[in-house]
């Protein structure tokens, strides 16, 4: 299955979130961000199976007047 990695940094650390589980995870680089976040997805789906159904969240855009 192929999920979304949605990255961004905080602090000294790059945060991973996968908006398709739920689960999130943290390393010190991106790739170790992105490494860390696959095993916690696995080890999730593992334990709460998803249904087949077509279950994926709408990612979209919008603006906002402060910057």
């Amino acid at each position: 299955m192929t999920f979304t990695a949605v990255i961004h940094r905080e602090g000294n650390l790059f945060v991973a979130q996968c908006p398709e589980v739920g689960s999130v995870s943290q390393g010190d680089t991106m790739e170790s961000a992105l490494s860390n976040l696959k095993e916690a997805t696995e080890l999730y789906l593992e334990e709460f199976p998803r249904s087949t159904g077509n279950d994926h969240p709408i990612i979209t855009t919008f603006e906002s007047a402060h910057a």
